[in-house]
């Protein structure tokens, strides 16, 4: 059985929610990544903050990403996955609340994030057809 684990990107990062938006351009830029998950004072998921966060709420409103923090754009509940958790589990939540990353925990620690270019070579073709009209249809 293929987990949430094994179709992983490992060594996801976090950033604090107190880290400027331009700290986390610059995480995201050494990282190659898109996303990084946003860790509140207790240490636990307070969001996910985007390249895309950063630029359409921030940049294209006229703030400046120097100050403004992670946590003023993590919205939402944060979602995530067990590590152990299967492929079918993945798509589930992912479908289920229209999200394209995933942060992986395991022992309550962050361990890699799945996003779509993960499942691409993990899931079916039908899978991933389904995947896509779920997550990127309209409410």
């Amino acid at each position: 059985m293929t987990t949430a684990a094994d179709i992983m990107h490992p060594g996801a990062q976090w950033i604090p929610a107190t880290e400027t938006l331009d700290r986390a351009a610059q995480l995201m830029a050494r990282l190659n990544v898109g996303a990084l998950p946003v860790s509140g004072r207790d240490e636990r998921m307070a969001g996910i903050i985007t390249d895309r966060d950063i630029v359409v709420k921030c940049i294209a409103k006229g703030h400046d990403p120097s100050k403004v923090t992670c946590g003023d754009l993590a919205e939402g509940t944060p979602r995530w996955i067990d590590a152990d958790a299967t492929v079918a589990d993945v798509l589930e939540e992912m479908e289920s609340h229209q999200i394209r990353r995933l942060p992986v925990i395991k022992n309550k620690k962050l361990v890699g994030m799945i996003s779509e270019a993960d499942l691409v070579t993990h899931v079916t073709d039908r899978q991933l057809a389904d995947f896509v009209e779920k997550v990127y249809a309209k409410a």
